[in-house]
């Protein structure tokens, strides 16, 4: 059932934001506010421009706009450039999904998340940084792709559930190789310091 997988990582988040993450982090209120908000709106949908849009989409795109504005030029520009490549890979892949849909290996979510998830990290360092890319480039794409298959008279809805799956499955993998990243920095650390140790007492 589409939207399953966002509801189930959105609550995850949540729950682990306003329940489990230190209550002294600055940002815990605000990060469980955001994806309370996202949940709140995923149901929500209007017409513009003869497209079909969930709210819940725009508004991910929105604030994603706004960290975006308060980087400086040369960063606003990286980000753009990488949420258009994106942007670009996000409608390349639906569009192959169509005309040839044998390339689909396996469940087309999981195999969104892992493409997209490798390429933001190509791209991007931060998890900050690629999480904005990934919202900002696959919500581009999906405005690009609704425009593509509105030539062809094919009706889209944009941000609609298949779309937060996805999005949410790969901001869960990121979230999760982020974690696996630092726990590789403490671990080398703490096995260096018992390296040092033993180094001494030989």
């Amino acid at each position: 059932m589409e939207g399953a997988m966002f509801y189930w990582i959105c609550w995850s988040f949540w729950i682990y934001f306003t329940f489990i993450l230190n209550k002294q982090n600055q940002y815990r209120f605000k990060l469980s506010a955001f994806v309370l908000i996202v949940l709140v709106v995923s149901n929500i949908q209007f017409m513009a421009s003869g497209f079909e849009i969930h709210a819940s989409g725009l508004f991910l795109l929105a604030v994603s706009y706004i960290f975006y504005s308060q980087e400086k030029l040369g960063a606003i520009i990286y980000y753009f450039i990488c949420s258009f490549i994106v942007s670009i890979a996000y409608v390349t892949f639906h569009l192959f999904e169509i005309f040839d849909p044998i390339w689909i290996i396996f469940k087309k979510e999981w195999m969104m998340g892992i493409c997209f998830g490798y390429l933001a990290i190509l791209l991007q360092k931060t998890l900050k940084g690629r999480m904005l890319i990934i919202v900002s480039g696959t919500m581009q794409g999906e405005f690009l792709y609704a425009y593509i298959l509105n030539k062809l008279q094919f009706p889209y809805s944009i941000g609609a559930f298949a779309y937060l799956d996805v999005c949410s499955l790969i901001v869960a993998l990121l979230a999760g190789w982020s974690f696996f990243e630092n726990a590789g920095s403490i671990f080398q650390t703490h096995f260096h310091f018992f390296e040092k140790g033993k180094q001494k007492s030989s």
